[in-house]
């Protein structure tokens, strides 16, 4: 499985090497053929603004937008979950998406820089064990689809979803030293939607 970070801006070389711990040869991704050449997809955090006009200008968010409707596995963690959103509150003017994923997010609902906090919330992967949630600027759904499972929450806001072959966090694993969000990832949603392609 050829797992791609996207390295527009962000915190991507983290995400690379919590892939890496999870037994993946990730590669950084920000080309029309690097993107063509991947099999799932990791989306950083980040400025999603910013994120979204450089992918425009490396001229591969077309791209990356029919590549998620068509079915390719990705992650995106905070930046990463309001471009996958289909809907986007508090949004920049003109800001996109990449969507496919059927939620409603709000930008920076947790609050400005210095609001930035840290909790261990449940998340539900089976596993009675707690995860460090690092929350910076972070995003919540205020909405969830039909097809949406809500796999964590702080209060009464879901913080990580999934919609089968997507999966999204406001929060930050890849900061921690935990990998379990991206073991989950490749295990419970890449590979199984990569092997009913094959």
């Amino acid at each position: 499985m050829k797992v791609g970070v996207l390295a527009l801006q962000g915190d991507y070389r983290e995400h690379i090497n919590s892939l890496i711990a999870c037994g993946v040869d990730p590669i950084n991704v920000r080309r029309p053929g690097e993107i063509d050449a991947i099999d799932a997809l990791v989306l950083p955090g980040g400025e999603s603004t910013t994120i979204a006009q450089l992918a425009e200008v490396f001229e591969i968010h077309t791209q990356i937008k029919d590549r998620i409707a068509a079915g390719m596995p990705v992650y995106g963690s905070c930046a990463g979950m309001i471009l996958l959103a289909n809907e986007i509150l508090d949004a920049k003017d003109g800001q996109k998406s990449f969507g496919g994923l059927d939620i409603t997010v709000r930008r920076n609902a947790f609050g400005r820089q210095v609001d930035s906090f840290e909790s261990d919330i449940a998340f539900d992967d089976g596993s009675p064990e707690l995860i460090r949630a690092v929350f910076i600027r972070a995003p919540w759904v205020e909405r969830v689809g039909d097809q949406v499972q809500v796999l964590a929450s702080v209060g009464s806001h879901a913080v990580a979803v999934r919609s089968q072959t997507l999966l999204a966090t406001s929060f930050h694993p890849e900061i921690t030293g935990d990998h379990r969000i991206h073991r989950y990832f490749i295990e419970e949603v890449a590979r199984p939607a990569l092997e009913k392609v094959k």
